[in-house]
């Protein structure tokens, strides 16, 4: 699992269509190697972005829980404290 994508279900607020965005940027990214393509591979990386995009937001409006929403700032704070322990910040 790419590092950089985040878990985007069960939050309060919603996920965001520029959050479903990104984390679909760094998953073609990191199938690609490419952190920019070429010219040649900028068509197919972008479209890869947007089909990927499309399919992430119809899952994540399409599952179901009972589990309360999570908090983002309570996450982050979380986050921030299990990078801090590991990386020694």
């Amino acid at each position: 699992m790419c590092r950089n994508i985040k878990t985007l279900f069960n939050f309060d607020p919603p996920v965001t269509d520029d959050e479903v965005r990104a984390a679909a940027l760094q998953f073609v990214r990191k199938i690609t190697g490419f952190n920019k393509p070429s010219k040649a591979n900028e068509t197919a990386f972008l479209a890869a972005i947007d089909e990927i995009a499309n399919v992430s937001a119809r899952l994540l409006h399409s599952l179901d829980t009972n589990a309360p929403p999570k908090n983002r700032e309570e996450e982050a704070t979380r986050a921030k404290a299990r990078a801090a322990e590991r990386f020694g910040a």
